[in-house]
Formats: structure tokens, sequence, C-alpha cells
């Protein structure tokens, strides 16, 4: 049976051209996640009755976004070209070159969110928890903008159906950047709605606990259909990969999470209180 082939060098990255200025998908679909996370983070913040305000909510979008680009960077040179950017230094900081780690990403919007709980006053698991609700939307939409750069390409298939992927050679190859936004992104998405409106509230850290759980045992399973990573390719064997180490301690550490809030087991309301600080 003949491969179902789709060659991706039609698709153009660049959504809008306005003069010299390009406007990319990739950029529409990060603001597009921060947009959605951001009104689910009112809702829930009003539902859970925590006090925040929409001020204090712009707060926390900001640090966050700041923490998911220079984590994301920062994250990539550390985990997947540590010697090349020890060699240039200079080139750390340019995104425009591309290169983001979500791995990274994820630790710097935690940082950014521990920031701004600290500057607000404000329990930090209620921050990270109304955060974690719309987190898979931009995951989902970040891996079909992976789709649409025809990067992060899945492995060669000799199954009946496959993409080409331009600059990944005339194999088809697996669509994981699919997978993933299907399994990181509606899968989990509709998994920690579900758990934001159990009755009662899950106590805090439980949404972004559980998060992380999922989000890492999906990752790993993703990896199975991904190509490793280039200049890194499997650390052992035919299946141990880059993706598959940093998303093991994610599981470990969302399960120690979700126990630990279980075993204190404080609301999500009156965030303000200081006895509840985190």
């Amino acid at each position: 049976m003949h491969n179902f082939l789709v060659a991706l060098q039609s698709i153009d990255p660049v959504a809008l051209r306005i003069g010299p200025l390009s406007v990319r998908w990739y950029g529409i679909a990060y603001a597009t996640g921060f947009l959605c996370a951001f009104m689910l983070m009112r809702s829930f913040a009003r539902r859970w009755k925590t006090g925040l305000s929409t001020d204090d909510l712009l707060t926390v979008l900001l640090y966050a976004i700041i923490g998911v680009v220079a984590g994301g960077r920062l994250g990539y040179c550390l985990f997947y070209g540590p010697g090349y950017y020890l060699s240039h230094p200079l080139e750390i900081p340019a995104l425009w070159d591309g290169g983001m780690s979500f791995h990274g990403g994820f630790i710097g919007i935690l940082l950014g969110g521990y920031i701004a709980a600290r500057q607000l006053k404000v329990s930090f698991l209620t921050v990270a928890d109304l955060g974690a609700i719309g987190a898979p939307i931009g995951f989902g939409l970040g891996r079909i903008a992976n789709f649409i750069n025809g990067e992060l390409w899945g492995r060669v298939t000799t199954s009946s159906w496959g993409v080409v992927f331009a600059g990944a050679g005339s194999s088809p190859r697996i669509p994981s950047q699919l997978i993933e936004a299907l399994l990181e992104g509606l899968v989990l998405f509709l998994i920690i709605l579900f758990l934001a409106y159990k009755k009662p509230p899950l106590p805090q850290g439980s949404i972004i606990g559980w998060l992380t759980i999922f989000y890492g045992c999906f990752r790993i399973f993703s990896e199975f259909f991904r190509e490793p990573d280039v200049g890194i390719g499997f650390i052992a064997g035919n299946w141990l990969t880059m993706g598959i180490i940093l998303s093991l301690p994610m599981v470990i550490g969302g399960i120690v999470v979700v126990a630990w809030s279980k075993k204190r087991g404080l609301l999500q309301e009156n965030a303000f209180q200081k006895s509840k600080l985190n």
C-alpha cells in the first residue's frame, strides 16, 4: 500500500506580512495560548473565590510570558547544545534563530508565577493551579505551529500514511507534532478542566500536580514516534531520548505534589491569607 504524502514546504510559516514585518504562526500560537489561559484564570479565580483581581492576574500573566520565553531559550541552550552555546554565548539570546525547550519553558513559567505570587502576597500553589487550567491550550497550539513550521518531525514510517517534511528528506514520517497536539493539548485540557470543575474544589497544588503528571506521561509516549533531537540522538538503546529523560522527573515530581497537596488539604479560597502562603 502506498504512503499518503503531504509536502509541507507549501505551508508558509508566516501568516501575515505587513511591509517589512512578518507575523508567524508560531507567534500567533503563543499569543492565543496566553490569551485563552488568562481568560480561564480569570474565570476560575472568581469561581474559587480567591480574591485575585484582573490586575493581579495580568501581573501573573506578564511574569509567565517572561518566564516561558527566557526559560524556554535557556533550557534549549542547556539541554540540547551546552557545548555550542558555551562557546558562542552571544547567540543564547538569539530567539529569532529558533530553539526553545518545553521543559525549560515549564521551569521558567513556574519561576515567573512564584515571583508574581510573592509580589502579590498570594498563594503560589493557587496561582500555579490557575495557570495550569489553560496551559494545555498553549501546548496544543504550539505543537500545531511546529507542524506548520515543518520542525520536530516524527520518525520515518513504512505504514500506509505519512508526511514528507521539507528539510527532512523524501521519506514519509509520522506527524508526531499532531500526536502531541492531540494528547498534550486537547486530551490534557479536557482532563484538567474536569479536575478544575470538581466539587468541592481540589486542594491547592492538585491541578498543577496532575498537569505535570499527565504531560510527562503523554510526552514520554509521544517520544516513541518522534525523531530524536539532532546532535543528540538516542541516549541509550533504540528508545531513550532526551525528551524522556526530562519528562520522567515531571511525572515523579507531579505525584509528590499531588500527594503533598492532598495531605495538607488547603482550599483555593482566600488566596490572599498570609497563613496560606506557599
